[in-house]
C-alpha cells in the first residue's frame, strides 16, 4: 500500500497494439491501449494507472501509489509483426498494520494489529501457558484487525507483558506494564 508498481510487456517485434486490460477485485475493468500507426492512445482508467514511460517507448504499466482496491488481474495483450503475446500478472497488495499496545478497563494489556491485510499473526511473551484466542473484524476495504487480550491467571507473574505480532510486511514488538 502507498508504493508504485511496475508491470512489464514483454513482447518481440515492431508493436502495432498493446492494450492494457486491468481487472481490480473493487471496481470496474479499465483499460490502456495504444495503437502505433497513428500514435494514440486511449484509457478509461484513474490517473494512478498509466503508462511508466511512453507506450511506443516500452509497454510497462505503473500502478502509483498503489491501495487495496487496485489488487487484481493486469493483462498486457499485443499485436507485433513477430505475433501476437499476452502476459497476465494478479496484484497482490500487503497492507502493514497499525500496531498498538493499551490496558483495558479490567487491566489486562491488549494488543491490536489494525486494518492489515493479510491479518497480522499475534503472539504473547508473559510467565503463562495460556494462549489467547484473537479476534478478527473484516472491513469493507479487504483489511482485517485483530486483537487479543491476555489475561493473566498466575499472581507470579511479573506485570510486563510482550505483545508479538507478525506480517508480510514486518514484525513488531511491544511491551506494557498494566
Amino acid at each position: 500500500v502507498g508504493d508504485s508498481s511496475v508491470l512489464t510487456c514483454p513482447f518481440k517485434g515492431n508493436v502495432t497494439l498493446i492494450t492494457w486490460k486491468i481487472s481490480p477485485k473493487a471496481g470496474g475493468l479499465c483499460t490502456l491501449a495504444y495503437r502505433a500507426d497513428t500514435n494514440t492512445t486511449h484509457t478509461n482508467c484513474s490517473n494512478s494507472i498509466n503508462w511508466k514511460v511512453r507506450p511506443d517507448l516500452a509497454p510497462d504499466l505503473e500502478v502509483r501509489q498503489v491501495e487495496v482496491s487496485q489488487e487484481g488481474n493486469y493483462t498486457c495483450e499485443g499485436v507485433s509483426t513477430d505475433g501476437n503475446f499476452h502476459t497476465t500478472y494478479h496484484l497482490t497488495v500487503l497492507a502493514p498494520p497499525r500496531v498498538s499496545l493499551f490496558c483495558d478497563e479490567h487491566g489486562s494489556p491488549v494488543c491490536e494489529a489494525a486494518a492489515g491485510k493479510p491479518p497480522a499473526h499475534i503472539s504473547w511473551v508473559a510467565e503463562s501457558s495460556s494462549t489467547p484466542l484473537p479476534e478478527e473484524k473484516g472491513h469493507d476495504n479487504g483489511t482485517v484487525t485483530v486483537s487479543s487480550r491476555f489475561s493473566a491467571c498466575s499472581t507470579s507473574m511479573t506485570n510486563v507483558t510482550t505483545c508479538m505480532v507478525f506480517h508480510p510486511a514486518g514484525n513488531w514488538s511491544q511491551s506494557i506494564a498494566c
